[in-house]
């Protein structure tokens, strides 16, 4: 029998994966649990909806970090932070706070944890950190560095 798996099944398929089964398998155990349906055409069908419904949504997701990789090669992200006498900051420049300005002053939404920081930024300047955008798709965040008064 013919169905199609609605959940993963260790070591049997994958979810949304057709397979044949043997029917006792598929009538005693896939089925009155509802980890797999029976492969009838409107199932099929179905299934190549959501497939292709998956498929549209990845594309948006790659336009649009592609979309973010662009806008930021154009602007530069300006932080403001205290420093003592020698020019050293009083802590470092987070991947947190480099976000959350990103977000402000541009209105660029990227997660903290996609920011690449090397090692953290402790004096004033200009700084290019690179950031993952998913979809082996990355950008460099141009970060200026300026004294709070």
């Amino acid at each position: 029998m013919k169905v199609i798996f609605q959940k993963d099944v260790r070591g049997t398929a994958k979810k949304g994966e057709l397979k044949e089964v043997s029917d006792g398998y598929a009538r005693n155990y896939l089925l009155p649990r509802n980890i797999a349906v029976e492969a009838s055409a409107d199932n099929i069908n179905a299934m190549k909806l959501k497939e292709k419904a998956y498929q549209a949504q990845i594309e948006k997701e790659k336009a649009q970090a592609q979309e973010y990789a662009d806008k930021l090669d154009a602007v530069m992200v300006q932080i403001k932070a205290r420093a003592g006498t020698s020019g050293k900051l009083f802590g470092a420049v987070t991947s947190k706070e480099i976000s959350e300005s990103l977000a402000a002053q541009h209105g660029i939404l990227i997660e903290k944890n996609r920011i690449l920081q090397d090692e953290p930024i402790k004096k004033f300047g200009v700084y290019d950190i690179k950031c993952k955008l998913g979809y082996e798709i990355s950008g460099t965040i141009h970060i200026m560095v300026i004294e709070d008064k």
